[in-house]
């Protein structure tokens, strides 16, 4: 199968399940988890990811109208925790390749972590991008979830400040990197990612949690 043909069965099944508005939070976390796990942890995989997901939302809350609030919000957070997830296995595959520093060099490690600070900046990105493209009813409530989380902030964002403070004194960091908001560049331990984030989300699956409709 096709990366494309990957992301269009991420957005379709997205959409179904928004649509049918059933355990929507927990299917489309398992169902993000999954197609993040399905490639490399770096920046490209996850931006297709986080839009093919998006995207589907975005289909599904059509059959919705105004009264899709709450479906769109477990949605989007089961989006928004899952990033969380893949920053968290980011950072276990930094720590693990600080301790290699034969292997991976300072500027691979800073690399990797200008992708961390990335991902909260795509992933409301990618949701005006949503908003812009949506009818009115959508839109507002895309828009009223953006300005929410610039109170609150978002799961992938608080993911990433504990990420930072977790990583800031190894040795092979730089210092200047840690405050940095430069644009994210691709990593080369996107595979050590993987195999971290496969591992929690495998955990994940053996620990039961309540369902959220």
């Amino acid at each position: 199968m096709t990366e494309t043909n990957q992301h269009k069965d991420v957005k379709d099944a997205v959409h179904a399940v928004v649509k049918s508005g059933d355990d929507v939070h927990q299917q489309v976390k398992d169902i993000t988890l999954k197609a993040l796990t399905k490639g490399h942890l770096d920046v490209e995989n996850i931006q297709n990811v986080t839009e093919a997901v998006s995207k589907g939302i975005n289909e599904g809350m059509t059959s919705h109208g105004e009264h899709g609030k709450d479906v769109f919000i477990h949605a989007v957070t089961a989006l928004d925790d899952a990033l969380a997830i893949a920053v968290e296995a980011s950072a276990l595959a930094i720590e693990e390749a600080a301790s290699k520093v034969t292997e991976y060099s300072e500027h691979d490690l800073n690399d990797a972590i200008k992708d961390l600070q990335g991902m909260e900046k795509s992933f409301l990105g990618t949701l005006e991008k949503i908003a812009k493209g949506s009818n009115q009813v959508v839109a507002d409530i895309v828009n009223d979830f953006i300005a929410h989380t610039g109170k609150s902030g978002t799961a992938v964002g608080n993911q990433t400040l504990i990420a930072l403070e977790a990583l800031k004194d190894l040795p092979q960091i730089s210092k200047e990197i840690i405050v940095s908001s430069t644009v994210a560049t691709a990593s080369t331990l996107a595979q050590i990612g993987s195999g971290f984030l496969l591992g929690i989300a495998e955990g994940l699956k053996s620990s039961p949690s309540p369902s959220k409709k």
